[in-house]
Protein backbone atom coordinates (compact mmCIF):
# COMPACT_ATOMS: atom_id res chain seq x y z
CA UNK A 1 0.00 0.00 0.00
CA UNK A 2 1.41 3.51 -0.97
CA UNK A 3 -0.10 6.65 1.23
CA UNK A 4 0.23 9.76 0.43
CA UNK A 5 -1.68 13.01 2.51
CA UNK A 6 -1.12 16.60 3.02
CA UNK A 7 2.57 17.57 4.83
CA UNK A 8 3.73 20.86 6.56
CA UNK A 9 7.14 21.60 6.90
CA UNK A 10 8.54 23.74 9.55
CA UNK A 11 8.66 26.97 7.72
CA UNK A 12 5.03 26.67 6.44
CA UNK A 13 4.09 26.11 10.19
CA UNK A 14 5.52 29.01 11.39
CA UNK A 15 4.15 31.10 8.98
CA UNK A 16 0.56 30.00 9.79
CA UNK A 17 0.07 27.78 6.70
CA UNK A 18 -1.23 24.18 7.06
CA UNK A 19 -1.16 21.74 4.34
CA UNK A 20 -3.73 19.33 3.25
CA UNK A 21 -5.13 17.31 0.19
CA UNK A 22 -8.29 17.54 -0.16
CA UNK A 23 -11.27 15.72 -3.03
CA UNK A 24 -9.59 17.37 -5.80
CA UNK A 25 -6.59 16.11 -4.96
CA UNK A 26 -8.10 12.45 -4.85
CA UNK A 27 -9.57 12.38 -7.93
CA UNK A 28 -6.68 14.31 -9.74
CA UNK A 29 -4.65 11.31 -8.46
CA UNK A 30 -7.72 9.05 -9.63
CA UNK A 31 -7.96 10.47 -13.09
CA UNK A 32 -4.47 10.88 -14.07
CA UNK A 33 -2.76 8.10 -12.72
CA UNK A 34 -2.60 4.41 -13.92
CA UNK A 35 -0.96 1.19 -12.73
CA UNK A 36 -2.57 0.48 -9.52
CA UNK A 37 -5.20 -2.12 -8.70
CA UNK A 38 -7.51 0.11 -6.32
CA UNK A 39 -8.03 3.27 -5.21
CA UNK A 40 -9.15 4.74 -1.88
CA UNK A 41 -9.65 8.15 -0.02
CA UNK A 42 -9.66 8.71 4.05
CA UNK A 43 -10.56 10.65 6.05
CA UNK A 44 -11.37 11.46 10.05
CA UNK A 45 -13.79 13.12 12.24
CA UNK A 46 -13.54 16.28 14.33
CA UNK A 47 -10.83 14.51 16.20
CA UNK A 48 -8.69 11.65 16.37
CA UNK A 49 -11.40 9.79 18.13
CA UNK A 50 -14.96 10.40 18.20
CA UNK A 51 -17.99 9.86 20.65
CA UNK A 52 -19.98 7.00 20.18
CA UNK A 53 -23.22 6.25 22.30
CA UNK A 54 -25.69 3.04 22.28
CA UNK A 55 -28.25 2.73 24.87
CA UNK A 56 -27.29 3.99 27.70
CA UNK A 57 -23.51 2.63 27.11
CA UNK A 58 -20.79 4.89 25.44
CA UNK A 59 -17.06 5.34 24.49
CA UNK A 60 -14.34 7.01 21.78
CA UNK A 61 -13.41 5.19 19.20
CA UNK A 62 -11.43 6.14 15.52
CA UNK A 63 -14.76 7.68 13.38
CA UNK A 64 -12.96 7.01 9.47
CA UNK A 65 -14.77 8.32 6.45
CA UNK A 66 -14.01 6.16 2.85
CA UNK A 67 -15.42 4.61 0.50
CA UNK A 68 -16.30 0.71 -1.17
CA UNK A 69 -12.55 0.41 -2.65
CA UNK A 70 -10.97 1.30 0.78
CA UNK A 71 -11.61 -2.70 1.80
CA UNK A 72 -9.49 -3.63 -0.61
CA UNK A 73 -7.12 -1.34 -0.26
CA UNK A 74 -5.99 -2.10 3.67
CA UNK A 75 -7.36 -5.39 3.32
CA UNK A 76 -10.27 -5.26 5.90
CA UNK A 77 -13.27 -7.61 4.98
CA UNK A 78 -16.95 -7.94 7.04
CA UNK A 79 -16.96 -10.73 9.52
CA UNK A 80 -20.72 -9.88 9.66
CA UNK A 81 -22.88 -8.10 7.05
CA UNK A 82 -21.50 -6.37 4.48
CA UNK A 83 -19.11 -3.09 3.49
CA UNK A 84 -19.67 0.76 2.00
CA UNK A 85 -21.11 0.11 -1.43
CA UNK A 86 -20.53 3.18 -3.60
CA UNK A 87 -24.77 3.78 -3.32
CA UNK A 88 -23.95 4.62 0.72
CA UNK A 89 -21.24 6.86 -0.70
CA UNK A 90 -23.37 8.00 -3.93
CA UNK A 91 -26.34 8.91 -1.47
CA UNK A 92 -24.96 9.73 1.50
CA UNK A 93 -25.85 7.41 3.73
CA UNK A 94 -25.73 7.08 7.70
CA UNK A 95 -24.47 3.38 7.20
CA UNK A 96 -21.98 2.54 9.38
CA UNK A 97 -19.46 -0.35 9.40
CA UNK A 98 -17.95 -0.95 13.02
CA UNK A 99 -15.19 -3.28 14.64
CA UNK A 100 -15.15 -5.91 17.01
CA UNK A 101 -14.11 -3.94 19.76
CA UNK A 102 -16.68 -1.41 19.38
CA UNK A 103 -19.21 -4.67 19.70
CA UNK A 104 -17.73 -5.29 23.30
CA UNK A 105 -17.68 -1.65 24.87
CA UNK A 106 -20.85 -0.52 23.84
CA UNK A 107 -22.42 -4.25 25.10
CA UNK A 108 -23.80 -4.69 21.27
CA UNK A 109 -25.61 -7.49 20.31
CA UNK A 110 -23.36 -10.35 18.96
CA UNK A 111 -24.69 -9.62 15.83
CA UNK A 112 -25.03 -5.82 15.55
CA UNK A 113 -25.90 -5.76 11.85
CA UNK A 114 -29.23 -3.27 12.05
CA UNK A 115 -29.00 -1.50 14.98
CA UNK A 116 -28.53 2.18 15.21
CA UNK A 117 -25.52 3.83 17.16
CA UNK A 118 -25.32 7.85 17.73
CA UNK A 119 -21.55 9.34 16.17
CA UNK A 120 -21.11 12.45 17.40
CA UNK A 121 -24.73 13.22 17.56
CA UNK A 122 -26.06 11.76 14.75
CA UNK A 123 -27.36 8.32 13.85
CA UNK A 124 -25.76 5.76 12.14
CA UNK A 125 -27.40 2.25 11.13
CA UNK A 126 -24.69 -0.62 11.47
CA UNK A 127 -24.52 -2.44 7.97
CA UNK A 128 -21.17 -4.60 9.08
CA UNK A 129 -18.66 -5.88 11.71
CA UNK A 130 -15.06 -6.38 10.70
CA UNK A 131 -13.17 -9.31 10.90
CA UNK A 132 -10.77 -9.24 14.08
CA UNK A 133 -7.15 -8.21 13.63
CA UNK A 134 -6.26 -8.10 17.04
CA UNK A 135 -3.46 -5.97 19.03
CA UNK A 136 -0.45 -4.28 17.94
CA UNK A 137 1.26 -3.87 20.96
CA UNK A 138 -0.92 -1.19 22.49
CA UNK A 139 -2.49 0.00 19.09
CA UNK A 140 -6.57 -1.97 18.58
CA UNK A 141 -6.55 -2.62 15.40
CA UNK A 142 -10.26 -3.60 15.92
CA UNK A 143 -11.28 -0.19 17.62
CA UNK A 144 -12.69 1.59 15.00
CA UNK A 145 -16.05 3.47 12.78
CA UNK A 146 -15.94 3.83 9.41
CA UNK A 147 -18.67 5.61 7.22
CA UNK A 148 -19.09 6.34 4.08
CA UNK A 149 -16.91 9.59 3.06
CA UNK A 150 -19.33 11.70 1.81
CA UNK A 151 -21.42 10.95 4.55
CA UNK A 152 -18.62 12.62 7.17
CA UNK A 153 -18.05 15.36 4.99
CA UNK A 154 -21.37 16.47 4.78
CA UNK A 155 -21.17 16.15 8.83
CA UNK A 156 -17.79 17.97 8.91
CA UNK A 157 -19.18 20.90 7.11
CA UNK A 158 -17.84 22.90 4.00
CA UNK A 159 -16.15 25.55 6.33
CA UNK A 160 -13.81 23.31 7.88
CA UNK A 161 -11.13 22.27 6.39
CA UNK A 162 -10.42 18.64 4.15
CA UNK A 163 -7.50 16.59 5.00
CA UNK A 164 -7.88 13.10 3.06
CA UNK A 165 -5.34 10.61 2.74
CA UNK A 166 -5.14 8.87 -1.06
CA UNK A 167 -4.14 5.39 -0.46
CA UNK A 168 -3.72 2.98 -3.11
CA UNK A 169 -2.73 -0.20 -3.75
CA UNK A 170 -0.17 -1.08 -7.06
CA UNK A 171 -1.07 -3.11 -9.31
CA UNK A 172 1.52 -6.09 -10.99
CA UNK A 173 2.71 -3.67 -13.66
CA UNK A 174 3.68 -0.88 -11.33
CA UNK A 175 6.26 -1.00 -8.40
CA UNK A 176 4.82 1.43 -5.12
CA UNK A 177 8.08 3.60 -5.98
CA UNK A 178 7.07 3.78 -9.45
CA UNK A 179 3.67 4.90 -8.64
CA UNK A 180 4.85 6.99 -6.17
CA UNK A 181 7.18 9.00 -8.90
CA UNK A 182 3.97 9.38 -11.07
CA UNK A 183 2.01 11.25 -7.99
CA UNK A 184 4.48 13.24 -7.11
CA UNK A 185 5.31 14.35 -10.52
CA UNK A 186 1.39 14.99 -11.40
CA UNK A 187 0.94 16.78 -7.35
CA UNK A 188 3.77 19.19 -8.27
CA UNK A 189 2.89 20.28 -11.09
CA UNK A 190 -0.30 20.70 -9.42
CA UNK A 191 0.73 22.80 -6.69
CA UNK A 192 3.67 24.37 -8.96
CA UNK A 193 6.12 23.62 -6.88
CA UNK A 194 9.23 25.52 -8.02
CA UNK A 195 12.86 23.51 -8.35
CA UNK A 196 14.42 23.57 -4.72
CA UNK A 197 11.17 24.29 -3.08
CA UNK A 198 9.15 21.86 -0.07
CA UNK A 199 6.45 19.52 -1.06
CA UNK A 200 3.35 20.19 0.65
CA UNK A 201 2.09 16.21 0.79
CA UNK A 202 4.24 13.19 1.39
CA UNK A 203 4.55 9.58 0.98
CA UNK A 204 4.28 6.15 3.18
CA UNK A 205 4.28 2.72 2.49
CA UNK A 206 4.60 -0.14 5.43
CA UNK A 207 7.60 -0.67 4.77
CA UNK A 208 8.62 2.95 5.70
CA UNK A 209 6.55 2.40 8.91
CA UNK A 210 7.77 -0.80 9.84
CA UNK A 211 11.16 0.29 9.57
CA UNK A 212 10.72 3.67 11.63
CA UNK A 213 8.88 1.23 14.00
CA UNK A 214 11.93 -0.79 14.19
CA UNK A 215 13.72 2.67 14.82
CA UNK A 216 11.41 3.06 17.80
CA UNK A 217 11.64 -0.01 19.76
CA UNK A 218 15.68 -0.61 19.18
CA UNK A 219 15.58 2.73 21.01
CA UNK A 220 13.49 1.96 23.48
CA UNK A 221 15.29 -1.57 23.75
CA UNK A 222 18.70 0.64 23.92
CA UNK A 223 16.96 2.88 26.92
CA UNK A 224 15.51 -0.45 28.88
CA UNK A 225 18.95 -1.64 28.68
CA UNK A 226 20.90 1.20 29.91
CA UNK A 227 18.60 1.36 32.77
CA UNK A 228 18.93 -2.05 33.88
CA UNK A 229 22.76 -2.53 33.46
CA UNK A 230 23.12 0.56 36.06
CA UNK A 231 20.77 -1.41 38.14
CA UNK A 232 22.37 -4.34 38.04
CA UNK A 233 25.80 -2.54 38.48
CA UNK A 234 23.86 -0.96 42.11
CA UNK A 235 22.73 -4.05 42.72
CA UNK A 236 26.08 -5.71 42.94
CA UNK A 237 27.95 -3.45 44.46
CA UNK A 238 25.22 -3.29 46.94
CA UNK A 239 26.50 -6.95 47.30
CA UNK A 240 29.84 -7.00 47.45
CA UNK A 241 29.78 -4.33 50.26
CA UNK A 242 27.58 -6.52 52.27
CA UNK A 243 29.75 -9.94 51.71
CA UNK A 244 32.88 -7.49 52.53
CA UNK A 245 31.18 -6.43 55.64
CA UNK A 246 30.15 -9.87 56.20
CA UNK A 247 33.58 -10.92 55.89
CA UNK A 248 35.23 -8.37 58.52
CA UNK A 249 32.45 -9.38 60.77
CA UNK A 250 33.08 -12.79 60.56
CA UNK A 251 36.91 -12.93 60.60
CA UNK A 252 37.38 -14.53 64.18
CA UNK A 253 34.72 -17.37 62.67
CA UNK A 254 37.29 -17.58 59.64
CA UNK A 255 40.00 -17.94 61.75
CA UNK A 256 38.92 -20.75 64.20
CA UNK A 257 37.48 -22.61 60.72
CA UNK A 258 41.17 -22.55 59.24
CA UNK A 259 42.46 -23.57 62.12
CA UNK A 260 40.44 -26.34 62.56
CA UNK A 261 41.49 -27.64 59.32
CA UNK A 262 38.75 -25.58 57.01
CA UNK A 263 40.29 -25.65 53.51
CA UNK A 264 40.26 -22.28 52.11
CA UNK A 265 38.16 -23.93 49.37
CA UNK A 266 35.59 -24.35 51.43
CA UNK A 267 35.77 -20.96 52.68
CA UNK A 268 35.35 -19.55 49.28
CA UNK A 269 32.41 -21.58 48.59
CA UNK A 270 31.07 -20.60 51.76
CA UNK A 271 31.16 -16.88 51.33
CA UNK A 272 29.99 -17.70 47.24
CA UNK A 273 27.00 -19.21 47.89
CA UNK A 274 26.05 -16.54 50.46
CA UNK A 275 26.32 -13.73 47.76
CA UNK A 276 24.34 -15.78 45.38
CA UNK A 277 21.79 -16.74 48.03
CA UNK A 278 21.60 -13.20 48.68
CA UNK A 279 20.81 -12.10 44.97
CA UNK A 280 18.06 -14.70 44.36
CA UNK A 281 16.56 -13.61 47.39
CA UNK A 282 16.46 -10.35 46.22
CA UNK A 283 15.46 -11.67 42.70
CA UNK A 284 12.43 -13.47 43.96
CA UNK A 285 10.64 -10.43 45.95
CA UNK A 286 11.84 -8.48 42.76
CA UNK A 287 9.63 -10.84 40.91
CA UNK A 288 6.71 -10.87 43.35
CA UNK A 289 6.31 -7.25 43.93
CA UNK A 290 6.77 -6.95 40.15
CA UNK A 291 3.64 -9.18 39.31
CA UNK A 292 1.83 -7.76 42.06
CA UNK A 293 2.17 -4.28 40.82
CA UNK A 294 1.85 -5.27 36.71
CA UNK A 295 -1.81 -6.40 37.88
CA UNK A 296 -2.63 -2.62 38.51
CA UNK A 297 -2.42 -2.55 34.82
CA UNK A 298 -6.08 -4.48 34.56
CA UNK A 299 -7.03 -1.13 36.25
CA UNK A 300 -6.38 0.56 32.21
CA UNK A 301 -9.50 0.76 29.98
CA UNK A 302 -9.38 -2.35 27.53
CA UNK A 303 -6.41 -4.42 29.31
CA UNK A 304 -8.08 -8.19 29.75
CA UNK A 305 -5.31 -9.74 31.18
CA UNK A 306 -1.95 -9.88 32.29
CA UNK A 307 1.02 -12.51 31.27
CA UNK A 308 4.20 -12.98 32.76
CA UNK A 309 6.42 -15.48 30.41
CA UNK A 310 8.24 -18.02 32.34
CA UNK A 311 11.19 -17.27 31.00
CA UNK A 312 11.32 -13.68 31.98
CA UNK A 313 11.10 -15.08 34.95
CA UNK A 314 13.91 -17.60 34.96
CA UNK A 315 15.92 -15.10 32.86
CA UNK A 316 16.44 -12.91 35.98
CA UNK A 317 17.32 -15.44 38.01
CA UNK A 318 20.18 -16.03 35.81
CA UNK A 319 20.86 -12.82 35.90
CA UNK A 320 20.69 -12.72 39.32
CA UNK A 321 23.04 -15.85 40.27
CA UNK A 322 25.38 -14.02 37.64
CA UNK A 323 25.55 -10.99 39.65
CA UNK A 324 25.91 -13.00 42.69
CA UNK A 325 28.99 -15.26 41.38
CA UNK A 326 30.42 -11.63 39.95
CA UNK A 327 30.32 -9.46 42.74
CA UNK A 328 30.63 -12.09 45.35
CA UNK A 329 34.00 -13.52 44.31
CA UNK A 330 36.12 -10.85 45.91
CA UNK A 331 35.04 -11.04 48.94
CA UNK A 332 34.89 -14.57 49.31
CA UNK A 333 38.34 -14.62 48.10
CA UNK A 334 39.30 -12.27 50.84
CA UNK A 335 37.35 -14.88 53.53
CA UNK A 336 39.55 -17.93 51.81
CA UNK A 337 42.67 -16.00 51.57
CA UNK A 338 42.94 -14.78 55.67
CA UNK A 339 45.91 -16.00 57.66
CA UNK A 340 44.92 -18.03 60.52
CA UNK A 341 46.58 -16.55 63.19
CA UNK A 342 46.05 -12.90 62.08
CA UNK A 343 42.20 -13.54 61.92
CA UNK A 344 42.54 -15.01 65.66
CA UNK A 345 43.84 -12.18 66.84
CA UNK A 346 41.63 -9.27 65.19
CA UNK A 347 40.00 -7.31 66.86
Amino acid sequence: MLTVEGYTSTDDTLSGKYNTLGFKEFELIKQRVDGYEAISARTRGYSSFGSIVYGSESTSTQVLGSDSEYQRVVNTYPELGRFISDSDDDRRRRVAFVGKTLIEELELPANPVGEYIKIDGEWFRIIGVAEPKGKLIILDQDNFVIVPLSTLRTMRGPWRTEDIEVMLKPGPEKSAKELEDEIRKVLRQHFRVGKGESEPFTFSTPEESRKSFDEMTMSVTLVAAAVVSISLLVGGIGVMNIMLVSVTERTKEIGIAKSLGAPSGLILLQFLLEAVMLSVFGCILGVVLGAGLSSFALLIPGTDSINIPMWSIWLSVGFTTFIGVAFGLAPAMKASKLNPVAALRFE
